[in-house]
């Protein structure tokens, strides 16, 4: 197996398919990410799992659910979490009974998911809540960065207890910006002292805490010419450097139109991951590309592998460690059994 398993593909359906399975086996594939079409109920997702685990053990499982509007899997016996807004909420009543609500989410999202045999979820969002950000909005924990961090560490800490890794998102911050970087380029205007003073705090004071980190699809152009997940300034100088980061690096999803445009110019999958992979990101996304014939999943495949064999972008194992990092080092519960575990139905009783 190849020392570096950087990319995370996702799969059209309910079951593996040959091709699936083909695809999986690529020793540039590191991970698979869910979506709701790849959800009918417990015992399917469970099955699901278990085949991707077959295919290959060291796959990491990953999903976006982050509660609210964030949630791939709300039926069949999963709690539909609440928005991190109302757990912010919460803090302006009772600080430290949020801080205990938001250590019950994160349990009840990591429990259900590792029953189902899912790794891993790319939460919290460190994002701040300027009231602007259509796509960020009630995913956000509050305005002040100092709530959003104690809050987000809160709800690690329970996914911690869980046995799951994190993902702080979308460094430095995605919240101050209208456009949504899934349609279009996010154009920050602030300058570095401004941004680390504000919504790139949180990582800073979490860097013992969080085990990965998603960058934004935004260009903070007093900083750098390119979007965040593509800056070797934003996550090597800055993150790693400047705000002690050692974890996993992921980008953000390379289909989208943030994504697309580097330096001004149009970029192709394999383009855009390249420059993700040297700009310091460990891992790179291409999400929702394997409904129908899946061609942009083999085009990447195909033209990472090509890049690699020409020097144009190097395996590394530290990458390929931080990745091992975020697998669950003990095994959960199944479902039923999860069900009854007292730890489990105490933090049930938390939820606000």
């Amino acid at each position: 197996m190849s020392p570096h398993s950087p990319i995370v593909i996702d799969v059209p359906g309910l079951r593996l398919t040959k091709i699936d399975r083909q695809r999986l086996k690529h020793p540039l594939v590191g991970g698979v990410i869910l979506f709701g079409r790849n959800w009918e109920g417990c015992a399917q997702l469970s099955a699901l799992c278990a085949e991707i685990k077959k295919v290959r053990r060291d796959l990491l499982i990953c999903v976006d659910h982050e509660g609210g509007r964030v949630q791939r899997f709300r039926s069949d016996g999963f709690t539909q979490l609440p928005p991190m807004r109302a757990l912010g909420e919460l803090w302006m009543k009772d600080a430290l009974t949020a801080t205990n609500a938001a250590t019950a989410c994160g349990y009840v999202l990591a429990s259900e998911l590792r029953a189902c045999g899912v790794d891993f979820s790319f939460t919290p969002v460190l994002d701040l809540d300027f009231g602007e950000s259509g796509v960020i909005g009630d995913r956000a924990f509050a305005r002040d960065p100092r709530v959003a961090a104690l809050l987000a560490k809160s709800l690690m800490h329970g996914l911690l207890q869980a046995g799951m890794a994190n993902c702080g998102k979308h460094f430095p911050g995605h919240g101050f910006v209208k456009a949504d970087s899934h349609t279009d380029i996010p154009i920050d205007r602030r300058s570095l002292k401004a941004i680390l003073a504000d919504d790139a705090a949180p990582y800073d004071w979490l860097n013992t805490t969080l085990t990965a980190v998603m960058p934004a699809h935004v260009i903070y152009p007093k900083v750098d010419s390119r979007p965040a997940g593509f800056s070797d300034k934003w996550l090597n100088h800055i993150l790693r450097g400047q705000l002690g980061f050692g974890g996993a690096v992921f980008s953000d999803d390379l289909s989208m139109a943030g994504a697309r445009l580097i330096d001004g110019v149009a970029v192709s999958h394999t383009q855009a991951a390249v420059a993700a992979l040297n700009a310091g990101c460990d891992m790179v996304l291409l999400c929702n590309q394997s409904v129908g014939e899946g061609l942009a999943v083999d085009e990447l495949l195909a033209g990472l592998t090509e890049a690699q064999l020409k020097g144009e972008w190097e395996l590394l194992e530290s990458s390929e460690q931080r990745r091992l990092n975020l697998l669950p080092r003990q095994p959960a519960p199944d479902w039923d059994t999860l069900m009854v575990e007292p730890a489990y139905m105490h933090a049930m009783g938390l939820l606000p």
